[in-house]
């Protein structure tokens, strides 16, 4: 997006960013700072430790948030995206001629999208179950009720995912303004009361604090890393939204607000240490309190819903890039490219949400299962802007020495915190990670050798080419789908031995998925003519795109190869895998590979083909 469409679209932007980019880091209120006094590390509710537990949050934010992400990593945009995996592919741009560089980058990218998947199951259990909790400060005996109703929230929350987020998204925006002001309002009223709370703002109270205890202060930081949590969204969403609306909404609304109600919680603590109970509702007057569990039911639903997208997207990228095998996506808007519904994400995060709110009971349960994904996501995306920074930017060394090193000590320091709470909790984001991890290597690696064995049976087209005037023609055209490269598809040569006979005109089409968000239209065909009506059709897509073959292929018009989707036949040749003798991995995860590829969706629903058009020819192929 142009900056003179952002300027002309500005208000829509803005109001789109904050009711879909904060609605994570926005609901941390609820529980960061109630977390870090009253977890499972317990601080003693004393001035000094208040005082200086907001100075290290306030400041993490700057640093991580402010500095890291909103000025820094923002740069990195790739196409206008951003994004683990969209930075992955930036940096594989610059890595092309440093192939063990290009494979650790890689690694590390495939990584972060594992650790997001762990991040999405947890973020709408703990920030629903969060806001349900103030009915405890209501009415406590509406306790029994609070695990029923969120699992009911979230139960609609995932049935309707199907129908798409367009019509709820327009009450995002004017949502999450009233949840921020409030914010902002009762966190300035609790100041009032104590306005000396205000000194935490100098990072010397942030400094005794981390100094003069530091094994108290590095049990802190796990639970202090909560007011970070979604702080990649801002990178994440980029996309959507552009530069400018998501730092001005960050800089001068959403960032206000948040400090004000840190720092009004802890006021709050300083003239009244039991309120440590629920710091957050309890900012609120009597008559308050009820509307706000409303509203704030109400902003961790669109903070589970941005997330939930967000898997969404990471599902569809990594299908298009390899890492997964095709499944079914859905296109839940004619308006929003970006708007789809992934059943099967979808319904295994429900599955683990579920799990989560059953097995860990409260927010503050779950709290200690929470921080390990988002940090080490977080130091991931300090290596790879450090790629960035010193091999496409060039910026001197001397000023990034210091401001990388400094980023990677303060991730590792959280990182390393939260890493002590994997026994209560810390297990399953990371578990998940490490599960996604290994099924998103597995395809990619067993793809590899699946295209390596293609490969070595590869016949040259131009074989075809000089028997094709003895071979019969039939009427029609015929559209062979084929790996990249130059040699004949494997449904081209088992045509012509068991029918012995060729198409009037012949299409080897390829489908190329790039390392940028979007491919235009103009850029979306190359056609090549190789003789004898036989042509070569590269279809090209982004990895935030979603294949349509018959939409693409009716672009072929302009190159005046004219196709009709429903007179032409469609050849799809369908790989059966099997183990070789020596296998190019390891047994099991051979085993894991080929499950994989027997439950993958069907190339022709995959592309859209109607399948009254398909023939697929079966292949053994051992890898």
């Amino acid at each position: 997006m142009s900056d003179t469409q952002q300027k002309q679209k500005l208000p829509a932007l803005v109001l789109g960013a904050i009711g879909v980019v904060y609605g994570d880091i926005g609901t941390s209120p609820l529980y960061a700072l109630k977390e870090t006094f009253a977890g499972h590390h317990p601080l003693p509710i004393v001035e000094a430790n208040i005082l200086g537990v907001l100075s290290v949050m306030f400041w993490t934010i700057m640093l991580l948030v402010s500095i890291k992400y909103v000025i820094v990593i923002m740069r990195a945009d790739n196409r206008g995206e951003g994004g683990s995996l969209a930075l992955v592919a930036l940096v594989s741009e610059i890595t092309e001629q440093k192939p063990r560089i290009k494979w650790a980058v890689t690694a590390l990218g495939i990584f972060a999208a594992a650790l997001f998947y762990g991040d999405s199951m947890i973020t709408p259990a703990i920030s629903v179950l969060s806001a349900v909790e103030g009915l405890n400060v209501v009415a406590p005996q509406f306790a029994s009720y609070v695990l029923p109703i969120t699992i009911s929230v979230l139960t609609v929350l995932f049935l309707i995912q199907k129908r798409g987020t367009g019509v709820v998204g327009l009450a995002f925006g004017p949502i999450m303004i009233a949840w921020f002001l409030s914010l902002a309002i009762f966190g300035l009223l609790a100041i009032a009361q104590s306005p000396h709370v205000m000194w935490a703002l100098n990072p010397l109270y942030a400094f005794q604090f981390l100094s003069v205890s530091p094994h108290t202060a590095f049990l802190t930081l796990g639970a202090v890393v909560l007011a970070v949590t979604g702080g990649e969204a801002l990178y994440t969403d980029m996309g959507h939204f552009g530069k400018f609306p998501i730092r001005l909404t960050w800089f001068y609304f959403v960032l206000p607000a948040l400090v004000l109600n840190y720092f009004g919680q802890g006021a709050l603590l300083l003239g009244n240490p039991q309120a440590i109970e629920n710091p957050f509702y309890l900012l609120a007057p009597a008559w308050a309190l009820l509307p706000m569990v409303l509203l704030a039911t109400a902003a961790t639903v669109i903070a589970s819903q941005a997330v939930i997208s967000g898997a969404f997207s990471v599902a569809n990228q990594s299908v298009q890039m390899g890492f997964l095998p095709r499944m079914e996506i859905r296109q839940t808007s004619n308006k929003a490219q970006g708007q789809i519904y992934v059943p099967f994400t979808n319904w295994t995060l429900y599955l683990a949400v579920v799990f989560l709110i059953f097995t860990f009971q409260n927010s503050s349960n779950l709290a200690a299962a929470y921080g390990i994904a988002v940090t080490g996501t977080m130091t991931i995306d300090t290596l790879l802007i450090g790629f960035i920074i010193v091999m496409a930017w060039r910026w001197p060394v001397i000023f990034t020495t210091p401001l990388i090193g400094t980023f990677l000590l303060v991730d590792l320091a959280y990182f390393s915190a939260n890493a002590i709470k994997i026994p209560q909790g810390g297990w399953f984001p990371l578990g998940i990670a490490l599960l996604s991890f290994v099924v998103l290597t597995t395809w990619r690696r067993g793809r590899s050798l699946l295209f390596a064995e293609i490969a070595r049976r590869f016949v040259p087209i131009q074989v075809v080419l000089d028997s094709a005037d003895t071979i019969h023609r039939i009427r029609g055209t015929a559209v062979f789908l084929t790996a990249p490269g130059e040699g004949t598809p494997a449904a081209l040569l088992h045509n012509l031995k068991h029918n012995q006979v060729l198409h009037e005109r012949n299409i080897l089409l390829t489908v190329i998925v790039e390392d940028k968000p979007y491919v235009t239209q103009g850029n979306r065909l190359l056609v090549d003519d190789i003789g004898k009506n036989f042509y070569r059709v590269k279809i090209f897509y982004g990895f935030m795109e979603t294949p349509d073959v018959p939409a693409a292929l009716e672009l072929c018009a302009k190159w005046q190869l004219p196709i009709d989707i429903m007179t032409t036949s469609f050849f799809i040749s369908r790989a059966v895998i099997v183990s070789s003798p020596s296998p190019g991995m390891m047994k099991w995860r051979e085993r894991l590979f080929l499950a994989l590829s027997k439950n993958a969706m069907s190339a022709a629903e995959f592309f859209k083909i109607p399948t009254n058009r398909v023939i697929e020819m079966g292949t053994q192929i051992e890898i």
